[in-house]
This record gives structure tokens, sequence and C-alpha cells, in this order.
């Protein structure tokens, strides 16, 4: 992957959790004694973070700016709507980059 590692993705709540669910043998029920929360809970807290791993890494061709903006979707930072409309716009300004260059 070039750029940054889908670690470098993940914020400091992010890593805190995955550091305990590693500590905790990889165990959910152990991890959600530790943050006294339900089974469930820390059942989509792990399926959230997965889904931004994968985003993250699934589109590790695109831009940077791209990247970051599809983690905070995936981390639930962004409403659909917001992601569709900074998406949209930064694409457009990349085909409007790319066609500039092409013309020079």
């Amino acid at each position: 992957m070039s750029g940054r590692a889908w670690f470098e993705f993940l914020s400091d709540e992010d890593l805190a959790f995955v550091r305990r669910f590693v500590l905790a043998s990889g165990s959910l029920k152990e991890v959600a004694k530790l943050y006294g929360v339900t089974y469930p809970t820390i059942r989509l807290r792990l399926d959230r973070l997965i889904t931004k791993i994968e985003v993250v890494e699934q589109h590790a061709e695109v831009s940077e700016f791209e990247r970051l903006l599809r983690a905070q979707f995936a981390d639930q930072k962004l409403s659909h709507e917001t992601f569709k409309l900074l998406l949209s716009a930064h694409l457009k300004e990349q085909e409007k980059s790319h066609d500039q260059s092409e013309s020079a």
C-alpha cells in the first residue's frame, strides 16, 4: 500500500480498543467487562473497526483525502449525505485537475 498504513487511520480510542482486545486474547466477553458494556456493544464496535480497516485497504490506490474521507465515514463521523457530497466534489476536482494536466 502506498501512503499511510491502515492503522494510521485509527483514532487513539480505536488503538486503545485494539490493545485491550489483544491483551484479552481476543475475548469480546473480556473486553466487554473491561469497558463495562454488553457483549453486543463490543461486537458492534469491533464490526465498525473492521469496516474502517477494510475501507482503507480497499481504497489503497485512491487519494489520501478520499481514504481519510472513507475512514471517517466508516467511523460514523460523517453522515451518508455529507460523505457523498464531499466525495463527489473531490472526484470532480480530481477529474478537472486530470483534464487540465492532459491538455497541457
